[in-house]
């Protein structure tokens, strides 16, 4: 292990369905390839920079297809429920990108590897998220087709002209059941990709010797890096996504971009209705939940929402993106 290792900073990236897809969007396993070979360059210069790194990232795209061949195939074979395609997409997901990550790393002549684990994320079973789905996940279809799945115990809703969508609980996450293991993997060098889409969400229902069972949700993957990144005691949280920074008034003459800010002017910009829930909603969220874990027991913390381009700047404190400081 690279001595320098053992004094530097942790830092857990979030990496948004943008690093996985290619420019025009498409989630052919070429263009996701392309997508994740970029994204690990950025990686690797943040690695660099001396810094432990661990890295989850969001699912969506693959996630729908996955959905897609539910729905096509389910007069063959019975659809396999949305924890297993969660499950599926982030073994899928970190086995792609830490080869190519491994490889952006030995080109820079870098010793650090990676490691990908397929992670548990706990949610309350009486999470009220579950008693009224509201998440869309997958594609449109016709009331008829709709109807089909609804009979096999899914939620569908009539979204107006486009046609019905499935909905799923998204439940606030608890903890990360894995998270040490990924504590110990980052300790020990490796670059870790981890709690993809959010993390695989399971529930101790307390049968059994209260054994974990997965359960039909999708999990919001910012407020699980937020988690995750307090209880590795990361001192750094960077939500990469689209954009360079944070914006208000987005899409009107006075939009602005917001570079360094407290989290009470966050909050302000937020409670005034500048972030869309769909959006950037929750990664406002996440980055104030992670600095609101502050305290004498940790180290001083930083949160930053920037584009992908950006990270390495961003970690190095260069304020880029936009920043939130303890």
């Amino acid at each position: 292990m690279n001595p320098t290792l053992r004094s530097a900073r942790r830092v857990v990236i979030a990496l948004g369905g943008n690093a996985m897809t290619g420019p025009d969007g498409s989630a052919t396993p070429h263009a996701q390839r392309d997508a994740l070979r970029e994204a690990a360059g950025h990686i690797a210069e943040v690695v660099a920079r001396g810094v432990q790194v661990v890295l989850t990232h969001g699912n969506g795209p693959q996630v729908g297809n996955l959905l897609v061949k539910n729905e096509l195939a389910a007069h063959v074979v019975p659809p396999v429920p949305l924890d297993w395609c969660v499950a599926q997409t982030q073994a899928t997901i970190a086995f792609t990108l830490t080869d190519e990550l491994d490889a952006a790393l030995e080109a820079r002549g870098l010793p650090q590897r990676t490691a990908g684990l397929v992670t548990r994320t706990l949610v309350d079973v009486d999470d009220p998220h579950f008693r009224e789905p509201s998440k869309p996940v997958g594609r449109f279809l016709p009331k008829e087709e709709a109807e089909r799945f609804v009979s096999l115990g899914q939620v569908w809703e009539d979204r107006g002209e486009k046609g019905w969508r499935r909905v799923v609980a998204s439940p606030e996450p608890r903890s990360v059941v894995d998270a040490p293991a990924i504590h110990a993997l980052a300790a020990a060098g490796f670059v870790v990709v981890c709690a993809g889409g959010g993390g695989i969400p399971v529930t101790d229902d307390g049968r059994d010797g209260a054994a974990l069972r997965g359960v039909e949700a999708v999990i919001d993957k910012d407020l699980t890096a937020a988690i995750l990144a307090s209880d590795l005691d990361a001192d750094t949280l960077v939500i990469a996504t689209d954009v360079a920074n944070v914006m208000v008034d987005f899409g009107t003459p006075t939009a602005r971009p917001l570079g360094r800010v407290t989290a009470a002017e966050l909050r302000e910009h937020a409670a005034a209705g500048q972030f869309a829930r769909g959006s950037m909603g929750p990664k406002v969220d996440a980055v104030l939940r992670f600095l609101d874990r502050n305290d004498s027991a940790h180290p001083p913390r930083r949160a930053v929402i920037t584009s992908l381009e950006h990270i390495a700047d961003a970690v190095a404190g260069d304020d880029a993106g936009t920043v939130l400081t303890a």
